[in-house]
């Protein structure tokens, strides 16, 4: 197999006339009005995983408010930065993302899940804009962001690829097909983001099937790894903003599931679950507050 030469995308300053605490304050405001997003959108349908959706809510935050160079009214520029959400069933958290970033109108996320809205259980690229691929099969979203981030090394206009993935997920054999590809290539363009909240379906990812020493085997696959608090906007904004480097990226971003809730904070029931109205006001009490 030929390895394609590696083009390294040219970064434009982002956010240039805002300083650290400006833009920190940015990311947090867009946290926010997501997490309160979420919280309507799941009480409306009646559906939902809004544990994952808060665990993973300040890395999207983060990288839509400041990292990624993306036009929300021209959604196809070809030069755009491409992001993936493998987790594809926190689509809760990415729909409030990118309709409070300007993609579509935040009057939509009342839709979420209504029969024939475009806001479906899980991302679909043909109905929402901003959306780069269908997700939801658990270890197909990382398996693409490769795919991705070939086309750029191979593009006269490259772009960077995130995709953030489950920890759960990584149980997947798929990822680490992935992974080694990814490696084998120097796709240096490619950050694979974990949301290691430690929690999946039904019990403690270590339980499940223990994904520990996780840093250490990305290592060996040949990826740059670094690990940080995944709800350290500052954090979050320092490693994700950095330069494309001779190897793929990997950040394991350690997250609470529910973050923002105290009574659903790194709760596995909180899974797919649904709070009652008593609940929901206490949960918009907390977020508010």
């Amino acid at each position: 197999m030929t390895t394609p030469s590696i083009r390294r995308p040219v970064r434009p300053a982002r956010l240039a006339d805002l300083d650290a605490p400006q833009r920190e304050d940015q990311s947090r405001a867009l946290s926010r009005s997501v997490r309160l997003s979420v919280l309507e959108m799941i009480e409306h349908a009646g559906l939902g995983h809004i544990g994952g959706d808060y665990s993973v809510t300040d890395i999207l935050a983060t990288l839509f408010s400041s990292v990624l160079h993306v036009r929300p009214q021209e959604h196809n520029w070809p030069e755009r930065d491409r992001f993936i959400l493998s987790k594809g069933h926190a689509a809760a958290a990415l729909y409030a993302t990118l309709a409070h970033s300007g993609f579509f109108p935040v009057a939509a996320l009342r839709t979420f899940m209504d029969p024939l809205s475009m806001l479906n259980g899980h991302p679909n690229r043909n109905k929402v804009l901003g959306i780069e691929t269908n997700t939801g099969p658990l270890g197909h979203g990382l398996p693409v962001a490769v795919g991705s981030a070939v086309a750029s090394a191979l593009s006269p206009q490259p772009w960077r690829t995130y995709v953030v993935l489950g920890d759960g997920e990584l149980q997947e054999g798929s990822n680490w097909e992935a992974i080694m590809t990814a490696a084998h290539r120097k796709l240096g363009s490619l950050t694979a983001i974990v949301d290691r909240n430690r929690l999946q379906q039904g019990a403690r990812t270590e339980d499940t099937n223990s994904l520990e020493p996780l840093a250490d085997k990305w290592r060996a696959f040949g990826w740059e790894v670094h690990e940080i608090d995944g709800h350290d906007h500052a954090a979050l904004y320092e490693v994700l903003s950095m330069e494309p480097g001779e190897r793929p990226r990997c950040v394991i971003a350690h997250t609470t599931k529910g973050k923002g809730v105290s009574f659903i904070e790194d709760r596995v029931e909180w899974h797919h679950k649904v709070p009652s109205a008593e609940q929901v006001e206490q949960a918009r009490k907390e977020l508010e507050a």
